[in-house]
């Protein structure tokens, strides 16, 4: 009896367009009033999206709007600094 693959998600990054394993990205998560938290766990309720593991994609990701567009919210002065602090700690282009 031969087993089936398993059905790994896919999701695609805002910032870049590619598409990656969905545990691959990192699950950005609108939980209301334009406050935007990291989702670890990729379990909490509301909208999401994704972004790549690289400082690029966030840089992109927060000055073009991309974020809010797909979140469909404006981000609050400090979710988009706590976002900027995060993107800080992440490697740059092709460190990943």
């Amino acid at each position: 009896m031969r087993r089936k693959n398993k059905h790994i998600p896919q999701r695609t990054c805002v910032a870049c367009r590619q598409r990656r394993d969905k545990g691959d990205l990192i699950r950005l998560v609108h939980i209301g009033d334009g406050i935007v938290e990291v989702d670890i766990s990729a379990r909490r309720p509301g909208r999401s999206a994704y972004l790549c593991p690289k400082k690029d994609c966030w840089e992109i990701g927060l000055k073009r709007n991309h974020l809010e567009r797909a979140l469909r919210t404006r981000l609050s002065t400090n979710s988009r600094q706590a976002l900027i602090d995060y993107s800080n700690n992440l490697p740059g282009e092709g460190q990943v």
